[in-house]
């Protein structure tokens, strides 16, 4: 079993910057990761995934350009940073662990474990 944990999300102005961590326990973090979110009213979205090694990433489109995944695996540890945060990314962000390979990171029944969620706000 592998718990992951989100943190680092809360309130931000809009053109701000924030990083989530999700940081794994149970055991070591071999799987691909994947960043999730989810609007109020409005289906969990994938973000952005990165593989074990690290040598390999993906992201949507509205983030591509704003959006940077890493991972540290000797801390069990991935990261999600954002850049000119808008209103449209706030959401609830979860990150979710697969063994599956790249062509299937995009979706949420790829994923065996998830953490909890974290609130990210972006407002003024």
């Amino acid at each position: 079993q592998v718990q992951l944990v989100e943190s680092g999300g809360g309130l931000v102005q809009p053109g701000g910057s924030l990083r989530l961590t999700c940081t794994a326990s149970g055991r070591e973090l071999r799987y691909a990761v994947g960043w999730f979110r989810q609007a109020p009213g409005r289906q969990r979205q994938f973000v952005g995934a990165i593989s074990w090694s690290g040598d390999a990433t993906t992201y949507i489109d509205p983030v591509k350009d704003r959006a940077t995944i890493s991972r540290d695996n000797a801390k069990n540890t991935v990261y999600l940073e954002m850049n000119d945060l808008k209103p449209e990314d706030t959401a609830v962000y979860y990150c979710a662990a697969s063994d599956r390979g790249p062509t299937s990171w995009a979706h949420i029944s790829s994923y065996s474990y998830w953490g909890q969620g974290i609130q990210v706000t972006v407002s003024s």
